[in-house]
């Protein structure tokens, strides 16, 4: 039966490629293949979870594509089947063929009709292989293709502001979870010496042994993976982006924000599960975190005048039970209260439009103000703080960008120093002598130290792409250049081989290329391709922006270029005592993708410069 684990994922790949090949303005067929998809994906994973019972529901693990082996190191794809994979895939299945059903009419003459359902199956295609997903290396294909899913969706209305803007607000959340995800993979290969498999995670015995050996690791990575479902699943204090993201169409909020994705980390926690249910300390802090959660975000959820707002703090509330729940143990529970969460997210999200229009009606001819009196004892003091306190939701939105955003922004402004010529020819001379390090491997008295140099200076052209509010194609040649110094400074940290390095720039370098040349195309075009503002040149070049979107991903080592293995080749050649250097290899994980969206952002989103375009002065 382990065959046919990897047919639930093919379905949806075939149905995102037969919707790229239909002219836009075939609605009907665009529509109809992602039902299609959906219902043929449900219908087999319903055969198959029969077939399964009637197997005695033995737990399921199949090896797939080994893209890369070195000594016990081995990068593959594994897909995995037991009864959390049955719940999520199934629920998973039946909302996302509600959902698209839904949309056929609900986006019906929307201008990105075909772009939303392209989106969507994309995302239906990563979350099964979350879902699917039989070691981390698997998993973390899936959790890509969700997070750049995310920003495609809520941004959707790329005319409008906010949206545009709440994309990347959330996909810079976002990509603090995928940080977490890398550290914990990258600790797990210290830890077990190999690719780990959930499956032997289920020997507890065996976990047990090697978090023995190293007590301080095993708790770090537990932490991690705790952090990434926290932030994914959006519990305190992370829980202010979820109703920022509800600014895409109200199906996909319906589907992402409401039920499946914001779930992913629940899944995570019940998947790590066996590692981490014998420390104490880190199940108390899952069960800290989820009452947090389900109290704050109930008081905060009960205030807000939108209803989406509204909803979303809803299920972040009954997400924090989720954890609570997982965290003592009760899984079959857990997985009965995710179901019905999701559920009930995307019906009162399907149907809040119309409820929303009852309740204007009612109140219009209805209300009627009452007559309070004025109590000022100490309990009316606290409720009126705490009213406040929900009214500003804790004020997380804020402290996040203060704690988290601000320091580098600032960090970026002071390194404006780099784009001065004469900073390009240093650091271009010190690029050509790591690079000559390397190939005739040059031994010097600091030779050590060259690593943690060459990573340093590659955070610091990152972080001055990020802020930068100049030329786009200056920011987007020193994100480049920061990559060639991520390589240089692993490939001096350890025995490297030069084929490992062309894995990882093979994929960026295309990308590159093909990115500056959309970005020269535009500024040739208008002449004017600043940061400092969103141009909206999507509109006029919907092709080049497809172009230049690509460009994007290959450059952030997303999984359609051999540069997504290059990046965890590159992590296995960091040991576990270099944490000032794993610390700036992951700096530039996350900035690295946050500079170029924002590139892309900037220069193809948002309202368009010229007047004779239609502007939306409101978000959706």
């Amino acid at each position: 039966m382990s065959f046919f684990l990897q047919l639930f994922l093919w379905i949806p790949i075939i149905g995102f490629l037969f919707s790229l090949l239909i002219p836009r303005k075939k609605e009907t067929i665009i529509s109809g293949i992602a039902i299609s998809t959906t219902a043929i994906h449900l219908g087999g994973i319903l055969t198959f979870f029969v077939l399964w019972l009637l197997n005695a529901s033995p737990i399921l693990d199949a090896k797939h594509f080994l893209f890369f082996k070195s000594g016990n190191i081995e990068i593959f794809i594994d897909f995995y089947f037991d009864k959390v994979t049955a719940v999520f895939c199934m629920t998973g299945s039946l909302i996302a063929f509600l959902v698209t059903i839904f949309s056929r009419y609900y986006m019906h003459r929307e201008g990105g009709f075909k772009r939303f359902f392209v989106t969507i199956l994309l995302f239906f295609l990563g979350y099964n292989i979350v879902i699917f997903s039989g070691n981390l290396e698997t998993l973390f294909v899936g959790w890509e293709i969700l997070g750049i899913c995310s920003f495609l969706l809520i941004a959707f209305y790329r005319d409008r502001y906010l949206p545009v803007k709440n994309s990347l607000k959330v996909i810079s959340v976002y990509r603090l979870a995928d940080l977490c995800l890398l550290l914990a993979m990258w600790m797990s290969h210290h830890l077990w010496h190999e690719n780990i498999t959930f499956l032997k995670l289920n020997n507890l015995p065996l976990v047990q042994q090697h978090i023995a050996q190293d007590e301080t690791l095993g708790i770090a990575i537990a932490i991690m993976f705790l952090l990434a479902a926290v932030i994914k699943s959006a519990q305190i204090p992370f829980t202010s982006w979820l109703p920022r993201a509800m600014e895409g169409p109200t199906t996909s909020s319906a589907i992402f924000y409401g039920s499946l994705s914001v779930h992913l980390g629940v899944f995570v926690l019940m998947r790590t599960f066996p590692f981490w249910e014998n420390i104490a300390f880190v199940k108390i802090l899952v069960i800290l975190i989820g009452l947090a959660t389900a109290i704050i975000a109930t008081g905060i959820a009960r205030v807000q005048s939108t209803v989406k707002t509204q909803i979303a703090y809803s299920s972040a509330a009954q997400i924090g039970i989720i954890f609570v729940e997982v965290g003592l143990g009760f899984h079959f529970l857990a997985l009965l209260h995710f179901t019905g969460n999701a559920f009930l997210r995307t019906y009162q999200l399907l149907v809040s439009p119309s409820v929303l229009n009852y309740l204007i009606h009612d109140q219009f001819y209805n209300f009627s103000p009452g007559n309070k009196k004025e109590n000022f004892s100490f309990f009316k003091k606290i409720t009126g703080t705490v009213y406040i306190l929900s009214i500003q939701e804790w004020n997380m939105d804020h402290l996040l960008q203060r704690m988290f955003w601000d320091p580098f922004k600032w960090a970026g402004n002071k390194l404006r120093f780099i784009t001065q010529r004469s900073s390009l020819l240093s650091l271009s001379a010190l690029l050509l002598f790591g690079s000559l390090s390397f190939v005739y491997e040059i031994k010097l008295p600091f030779s050590d130290a060259l690593p943690y140099l060459f990573s340093f200076l590659a955070l610091s052209l990152i972080l001055r792409a990020f802020s930068d509010r100049g030329d786009a194609r200056t920011s987007w040649v020193l994100v480049f250049a920061g990559q060639f110094f991520v390589a240089l400074s692993i490939a001096l940290n350890k025995h490297f081989e030069f084929y490992q390095i062309l894995i990882y720039l093979s994929g960026g370098s295309v990308s590159a290329i093909a990115g500056y040349y959309c970005l020269n195309k535009i500024k040739s075009i208008d002449h004017d391709i600043y940061l400092n503002k969103f141009h909206g040149y999507a509109y006029e070049h919907p092709k080049l922006a497809l172009a230049f979107l690509i460009s994007c991903l290959g450059l952030v080592a997303f999984p359609i270029t051999p540069a997504f293995i290059g990046f965890d080749i590159l992590l296995t050649h960091i040991e576990k005592d270099q944490i000032v250097l794993i610390a700036l290899m992951s700096f530039c994980f996350v900035f690295i993708e946050l500079s170029i969206l924002r590139i892309y952002a900037r220069v193809f989103l948002g309202q368009h410069k010229k007047p004779y375009h239609p502007i939306a002065y409101r978000s959706s």
